[in-house]
């Protein structure tokens, strides 16, 4: 009887996490946090709850909520390593807006957009690094590619190597995300696409 009762309060307790574990559950729960309540909404007692564990223990790991959500972004990043290469520019940025897509759209990016949208000036600079070395520069050096390989083919004309262009589709996707509500189906994405990009790349466009 004593073992019995002994094996049921122990499958109702939690098993005590340590290292790794417990940090991924507390990365985990912040991620959570902001996808639900906000960048102005998340506190230190809400992470820790989210992950089970007590106050102290996310304390001891991140000092501040700032230091916290940096390390939440940065674990939940996508990895922007592989550049699609279906055999023509059209496909291969209408296949990278769709990844851009569903990053925008997923927790971690949902996390992402609460950081920018409600962050004040100051505290924006904590994560500037985080966002242009997790997500700007490696979707910026995949279109280069795109573009640079579709003027190897003759596709794309070759003054169009440049910044502005390659700026085009994360400002599009952007602005109409957070302006117009758009959450970006397939079908705006091949207008976006055949629209703006197709014409301003090809040989004899703008």
């Amino acid at each position: 009887m004593v073992a019995s009762h002994w094996a049921a309060a122990s499958a109702q307790t939690p098993s005590r996490r340590r290292g790794a574990v417990l940090e991924r559950a507390i990365l985990e729960a912040a991620l959570d946090q902001l996808g639900t309540v906000g960048w102005n909404g998340l506190t230190m007692e809400g992470v820790a709850a989210g992950a089970q564990t007590g106050k102290a223990a996310v304390y001891r790991r991140w000092p501040s909520k700032e230091d916290l959500v940096a390390d939440a972004l940065r674990s939940g990043l996508p990895d922007f390593d592989e550049v699609p290469d279906l055999g023509s520019v059209r496909e291969d940025l209408l296949e990278l807006c769709r990844r851009a897509r569903d990053a925008m759209f997923s927790r971690p990016g949902f996390a992402l957009r609460s950081v920018i949208h409600e962050c004040d000036n100051m505290q924006a600079e904590r994560f500037h690094a985080v966002i242009i070395k997790g997500v700007v520069e490696p979707t910026l050096a995949m279109i280069r590619e795109v573009v640079n390989r579709g003027m190897e083919r003759g596709e794309v004309r070759p003054d169009a190597a440049n910044g502005y262009v390659f700026d085009a589709i994360p400002a599009m996707m952007m602005y109409r995300s957070k302006i117009c509500a758009s959450e970006w189906p397939d079908r705006e994405l091949e207008e976006l696409i055949d629209q703006l990009m197709v014409p301003l790349l090809r040989p004899g466009g703008p």
